[in-house]
């Protein structure tokens, strides 16, 4: 018992906790973040391009991107759970995170054993299924912490370099994964992924949420005043206030423009290996290395200026800017179709839809997190991301039939016209009535309780 104490008091001194350091709470989520991006630089990215590479057709590769998309739409299943069950003295989120971790472990070795992947599809995309429920469970786990944990005036910041991380974890999966692929197998290649995600899963295993709370639960510790003021303990309470919330105009204004920013961007993001690989004649090595490249520039991109400019110029204002770049990147491709035969020309579009994507989804998620109620954080930041997720999967099982009915051209035109819509759905959001609405909700409560107090006391 003695020694269990002393160990406890130690790991204390050593690891303060997350809501009395910045610093490490940026590197916790970023290490999170970037656990999140390892499996997703291969199944979004990697496996398709391989696909393409051996002959799958593109109606199969955009049914195994569903596949994997599909459980990122379940998010809001759990979320309720992780606000209504936990294990307080471990913190409110935490104990969610590492059950989450240990499951994208277990799920990625898994998956390394499906035989023969490539002529099994059905095993191959069940993998791929699970590997990604896994992945949605950790992130909303993830984000849930974030919203509890991270101050409103560190969120934008946050956002950069946790979407950055994402981002940078992507394309150095995406390269390294694709090398394995090639120079070893697929086993190789998914079981390496696993190995960077159990190393990774030691930072959340040794940093608390909050003072005073236990590290594993043999250990000493206790719940925190803040945590237990936050826990919602019955049903009604969670899915009364997410329905109060999220009734809101700009609750529904901003979902619409996560449906469609986040479909879009897959949309693109499934269409590139093909269109590369197919169209122009690219290896799947080749593509991979172009586009991990754009990738990790675009994570770094977001890392080190993503939030400052949100911070600076304003959520809007930048929100703004990146759509119509994206729109006039993605015109100028398809009206200069000549010019397809010049890599750098490729290379080009590739690296400002990355960077723009980065830029545009930090400044998304700092919208969503600062629209938050906290008490139901984890379900309606996820609510909104199931809604984003959801998307994914529709706009993404648009690529085989527009494909198969238009022509190149019309099918990267697409995406401009996805995006033309969420930028005039921006222009009805109004960020400062939201967060009003929610302080509004949050007194109310208050007011409810203390006549229930008071009652009580007569």
């Amino acid at each position: 018992m003695n020694s269990t104490l002393n160990l406890s008091i130690k790991t204390k001194k050593a690891f303060p906790s997350l809501s009395e350091n910045s610093t490490l709470r940026y590197f916790h989520f970023i290490a999170l973040y970037f656990a999140q991006g390892i499996p997703e630089g291969m199944l979004f990215y990697g496996i398709p391009a391989w696909m393409a590479m051996n002959g799958k057709t593109p109606g199969e590769i955009a049914g195994f991107a569903v596949a994997c998309g599909l459980p990122w739409s379940f998010k809001f299943i759990v979320a309720p759970l992780m606000d209504r069950y936990t294990y307080l003295p471990m913190g409110r989120k935490r104990p969610w995170v590492l059950l989450g971790q240990l499951g994208l472990i277990l799920s990625c070795l898994y998956m390394a054993n499906v035989p023969d992947p490539l002529n099994n599809l059905n095993q191959f995309m069940i993998a791929g299924f699970i590997v990604s429920f896994f992945g949605a469970f950790q992130d909303v786990a993830t984000d849930g912490m974030a919203v509890d944990i991270i101050p409103v005036d560190q969120q934008a910041r946050a956002n950069g370099l946790m979407w950055g991380s994402k981002m940078v974890a992507i394309s150095t999966t995406l390269a390294l994964g694709t090398w394995l692929l090639n120079e070893y197998n697929f086993t190789v290649s998914i079981i390496t992924l696993a190995a960077m995600i159990g190393i990774i899963m030691l930072v959340p295993l040794f940093v608390r949420e909050r003072q005073d709370e236990k590290i594993v639960p043999w250990a000493t510790g206790k719940a925190s005043p803040e945590t237990k003021k936050l826990q919602l303990t019955n049903w009604t309470a969670i899915f009364k206030s997410l329905y109060r919330v999220f009734s809101l105009r700009n609750s529904l204004i901003l979902a619409l423009i996560a449906f469609t920013t986040q479909g879009s961007y897959n949309y693109l993001d499934v269409l590139l290996p093909i269109f590369t690989v197919t169209e122009l004649g690219w290896s799947n090595l080749e593509y991979s290395q172009v586009y991990a490249t754009a990738t990790l520039i675009g994570g770094i991109s977001g890392m080190v200026i993503g939030g400052f400019l949100i911070d600076k110029f304003g959520k809007k204002l930048m929100m703004n800017i990146y759509f119509f770049i994206l729109i006039a990147s993605t015109v100028t491709l398809v009206f200069v179709k000549s010019y397809w035969v010049n890599a750098t020309f490729i290379y080009a579009f590739m690296l400002l839809f990355n960077i723009m994507n980065v830029f545009a989804s930090i400044g998304l998620f700092a919208i969503a997190m600062q629209c938050c109620w906290k008490k139901v954080s984890a379900s309606q930041f996820t609510l909104y991301m199931t809604i984003a997720n959801l998307g994914r999967i529709a706009l993404a099982a648009l690529i085989g039939p527009i494909k198969a009915n238009f022509s190149w051209e019309i099918t990267l035109l697409g995406f401009a016209i996805m995006i033309g819509f969420a930028w005039l759905l921006l222009q009805f959001l109004n960020i400062s009535k939201q967060v009003e609405g929610v302080v509004k909700l949050e007194n109310s409560d208050i007011e409810k309780r203390g006549t229930i107090v008071s009652l009580t006391k007569v």
